[in-house]
């Protein structure tokens, strides 16, 4: 089995306003430009993250930054960066990001890339979605009919997570709505020899 990457971070830390943000970069790939690939992926997403939260703003108050990674094994790294920002109001806003990457090549994985051409992934995985909020009674802010083509995702505990930013579908006491999906479940539409493929558990 491959090795996991080694995973480094960095601070970037303002006391006015309050700021106090980590975020990953890899390490020690074969494939330095594979490297280099994945670590201005991260480093852009957090930017521009951080901009989209008022990092620019005067009203600026507090900003909070952070990373987890959900999967580093079978040559697959897949991870997200969470930013809160507060620049007034009852509350701040949270976005999170997930990126997914090949280490060896330093491909970033979109969703359409796990599935097969012409697999109809978007009615197969809305499908799914759209029974676990009835089985969870999720309150939504307007019915549910499908899932972005690019919506937002991860891999973890081999299963494919699909996830909404807030308000996105729900109101803001709900958070982000997670959906995970076994890998097995959803086997017959992977692409032959795509992450999906290869995080199966067997």
């Amino acid at each position: 089995m491959d090795l996991p990457v080694t995973i480094a971070h960095k601070v970037l830390q303002k006391q006015t306003p309050k700021v106090n943000v980590y975020y990953p970069f890899v390490i020690g790939l074969a494939n330095r430009q594979a490297e280099m690939k994945i670590n201005s992926v991260i480093v852009s997403t957090m930017n521009n993250t951080m901009v989209e939260l008022g990092f620019h703003e005067p009203f600026l108050q507090e900003m909070v930054g952070q990373f987890e990674i959900k999967t580093n094994e079978r040559n697959i790294l897949s991870l997200t960066l969470t930013v809160y920002g507060f620049t007034g109001g009852a509350h701040g806003n949270t976005i999170v990001k997930a990126l997914s990457f090949d280490v060896t090549t330093g491909r970033q994985y979109e969703l359409k890339d796990l599935f097969k051409p012409d697999s109809d992934y978007v009615t197969v995985l809305s499908k799914i979605i759209g029974q676990k909020i009835k089985d969870w009674d999720i309150q939504l802010l307007e019915p549910f009919t499908k899932i972005r083509p690019d919506q937002d995702f991860y891999f973890a505990d081999h299963s494919l997570v699909i996830y909404f930013q807030q308000y996105e579908i729900t109101a803001y006491v709900w958070g982000f709505p997670y959906f995970p999906i076994p890998i097995l479940d959803i086997q017959n539409i992977i692409q032959p020899d795509g992450p999906l493929e290869k995080l199966l558990p067997f």
